[in-house]
């Protein structure tokens, strides 16, 4: 597999590792700032666990690559 693949692979994991780290943040966030809405709490863990789940298949397949 050309490199250029697994470089792209690295990148993307870890924007979603970011992105799924910074949503669960923002979401406890809001948690402790004041009474939360349960529709926008559902969104900030619903995209950061998501995010941090897709972030873990990716790195999975990015070792199948090498």
């Amino acid at each position: 597999m050309p490199r250029i693949f697994e470089a792209l692979t690295s990148i993307i994991a870890w924007v979603l590792l970011v992105f799924g780290a910074l949503s669960l943040l923002g979401g406890f966030g809001r948690i402790i700032v004041g009474p939360p809405e349960i529709d926008i709490m559902t969104a900030y863990f619903g995209f950061g666990v998501g995010s941090l789940f897709l972030s873990a298949v990716t790195m999975k397949l990015r070792q199948t690559m090498e």
